[in-house]
């Protein structure tokens, strides 16, 4: 499957105001790189990666759409993967882009 262009252009504005963005062919995706941190990716095989903190992660899964991000064959604590129609919302991806940002706002940028 291909990255979604719509999704793609979506996101874009929201990320507007974090400057310096970059936008990276990653992982069978496009990521959305803040200060050099990949915040979002929008997924090859569909939906959205977002990073988030590790204690927000269960109560994260619990939302619609959320599902368990998995790589190399275990679940990420740090990666989840949101998908359907609840993307469709342009507030609920507005959310989750944040619950990105929020995850980088504490890291220092990378050179």
């Amino acid at each position: 499957m291909a990255v979604d262009p719509s999704l793609v252009e979506r996101i874009r504005p929201l990320l507007a105001e974090h400057e310096p963005v970059d936008e990276r062919r990653m992982f069978g995706g496009l990521a959305f790189l803040v200060h050099g941190h990949m915040a979002v990716c929008v997924s090859g095989q569909g939906g959205l990666m977002v990073r988030v903190r590790d204690d927000e992660r269960d109560a994260l899964l619990a939302l619609d759409g959320a599902g368990e991000m998995v790589m190399s064959g275990r679940p990420s604590r740090t990666w989840l993967r949101v998908q359907g129609p609840v993307l469709d919302d342009d507030a609920v991806l507005a959310e989750w882009v944040e619950r990105g940002l929020e995850v980088i706002d504490d890291l220092p940028p990378k050179a």
